[in-house]
């Protein structure tokens, strides 16, 4: 009897991550990972910053090359999608026919792009989430565009670039065409840029660093996009021409556009989760360890847990969290299934306990030459202070509280140092004051 495999669903770096901890934590066992896009597994902090200016190119991004893989010995199913999973037999069904019955299933398909309605059958229009987003994004503006106060070479224009959505992913894509020297406009329903992720304090540093680059900032909701009839040179679908704004902004009032990216968040990939046992309410629910079920855990964008040390169930969207997941994923994955009988672990080892997994969320994001660097939750805070502000410095320190306690802590132009310290403050949620205390006591070591 052939044994059952561990199966990784998402070619993801959670995805990644987990599979390399199965090798190397002992399992011996049929190790297959799916991946739903056609390449190998790759870095998507890079797509919005790196790739998309030029500055890098695809191979750049791999996380690992074909003769890095070959020793974990890997079931390899890129271009495949997971249609669907009975959690009773953990079994897989790929591509709407082909059934996996697993020994265990780590998934890691991370998060979709949302969009507007109609907006995929527009020229023009374009979403950033995968790397053949990034690509076709990237291929529009290079026809166009020059370093920022250059002029226009053989007789070209920049483009006329719409972001909606000012958050994370819009401010990062709009630093990088004002970079290549687009026109930019950036439209949010929330007046400060990345004001949900950040605060309001930091959220105003940003608009005002953009608005020195010469980006456009925009209060109000998209209600949809004018056109001309479609070209075949320019693409299948009409062109877009200029996207109509209503409710925020005045009635009927457009913003010109060539292109247009939307930028308005993402969605769980947990639609071909349909089994009852399974809750995907924002993302498939798990426990402190990262299990949804018996045999079954999550790992990345797509794992809302329950985080020990904040005592609620959190998801992140967060690239060293992906990693982190993973192999937490994959080692109590394993030790479940040593707890439950012979595995396909057989290098002598003992069999681990599980262990929750708490960690201390991390996110960086680079706006121009502005990093900022973020510990712990940022976002659903009740209290925001500003211990540093200094706008014409552009530096920044902000902390973050929510129930009394200090769980978040966020930094830009502080010495690393610094900034390595600000991690212990909100490592294990401090009492309020007492965070303060701490927050003074390091930025005055500076």
């Amino acid at each position: 009897m052939t044994a059952r495999p561990i199966a990784v669903v998402g070619a993801s770096a959670a995805g990644l991550a987990a599979a390399e901890t199965l090798r190397r934590s002992g399992w011996r066992g049929p190790l297959t990972l799916i991946g739903e896009e056609p390449h190998l597994p790759y870095d998507r902090p890079p797509l919005s910053k790196q790739l998309l200016h030029g500055a890098w190119e695809p191979e750049k991004l791999r996380l690992r090359t074909e003769e890095q893989l070959a020793p974990l010995d890997l079931d390899l199913r890129l271009g495949t999608r997971a249609t669907g999973l009975d959690v009773a037999t953990r079994t897989l069904t790929l591509d709407g026919t082909e059934r996996l019955a697993c020994a265990g299933i780590v998934i890691a398909t991370g998060v979709a792009a949302r969009t507007l309605p109609g907006a995929d059958r527009l020229t023009g229009v374009h979403t950033l989430r995968t790397l053949d987003d990034a690509l076709a994004l990237r291929d529009r503006l290079t026809n166009g565009g020059t370093p920022a106060g250059e002029a226009v070479a053989g007789g070209g224009g920049p483009r006329q670039l719409v972001i909606v959505g000012n958050g994370v992913l819009g401010c990062e894509a709009a630093a990088v065409a004002r970079e290549l020297g687009h026109e930019v406009t950036v439209v949010g329903i929330e007046e400060t840029p990345m004001a949900a992720a950040v605060g309001t304090d930091v959220g105003t540093l940003l608009a005002e660093e953009h608005r020195a680059r010469g980006v456009r900032l925009v209060t109000g909701a998209v209600d949809g996009f004018d056109t001309t009839p479609a070209d075949p040179a320019d693409g299948p679908g009409p062109q877009v021409t200029a996207v109509r704004l209503a409710d925020g902004g005045t009635p009927g009032r457009r913003l010109p556009a060539d292109t247009v990216l939307v930028a308005i968040g993402s969605r769980p990939a947990v639609d071909w989760l349909t089994d009852p046992a399974l809750d995907t309410t924002d993302g498939l629910r798990c426990d402190a360890y990262c299990a949804a079920a018996p045999g079954i855990y999550a790992a990345g964008d797509v794992a809302r847990w329950d985080h020990p040390a904040h005592g609620r169930p959190l998801r992140f969207e967060h690239r060293m969290n992906a990693t982190e997941q993973g192999m937490a994923a994959a080692r109590n994955l394993l030790a479940e299934l040593a707890a439950d009988g012979p595995t396909g672990t057989e290098d002598g080892t003992p069999a681990q306990e599980r262990r929750p997994f708490a960690p201390v969320p991390y996110f960086w994001s680079d706006q121009y030459d502005l990093k900022i660097q973020a510990y712990g939750l940022t976002a659903g805070a009740d209290r925001v202070e500003t211990p540093v502000r200094d706008r014409a410095g552009r530096r920044i320190l902000a902390l973050y509280g929510r129930e009394g306690r200090a769980v978040g802590v966020l930094a830009a132009g502080l010495p690393p140092r610094q900034i390595r310290a600000l991690r212990a403050v909100v490592a294990d949620p401090l009492p309020w004051e007492e965070a303060r205390e701490r927050i003074a006591a390091a930025t005055a070591a500076g």
